[in-house]
């Protein structure tokens, strides 16, 4: 239901834009939210994005994540920017229809110092 896709490797202070593309029209579902999971660490939210546009982040992102729905592309997107090798872990993509929570199989993002 869910495909992310955008992952790969980054220097630190660089750029990666994540792209979740939903086989449902991601404008029915009630979310969509980015998560991450680092090696040995759970997985931890990183921004959501709601049906009527609104937006949050973890604080570890604020200010250099952004999350966007693209209309055209059925798809939500995560602009990451100022990469930090903290950020490193595999990203995953979450919607909620209803009572229903759907996840992608996630990408990799690797940020090397």
């Amino acid at each position: 239901l869910l495909v992310e896709s955008g992952g790969g490797l980054v220097q630190a202070g660089g750029s990666l834009r994540l792209s979740c593309v939903a086989s449902r029209s991601i404008f029915s579902m009630k979310s969509v939210a980015w998560y991450r999971q680092a090696p040995g660490k759970e997985r931890d939210f990183v921004a959501r994005i709601s049906a009527g546009g609104s937006t949050d982040y973890s604080d570890s992102v604020k200010g250099r994540f952004t999350i966007s729905k693209d209309m055209g592309k059925n798809a939500v997107n995560l602009q990451m920017n100022n990469l930090k090798p903290e950020d490193t872990a595999v990203y995953y993509c979450r919607g909620v229809i209803g009572a229903t929570t759907f996840w992608g199989q996630g990408t990799q993002v690797t940020v090397s110092s």
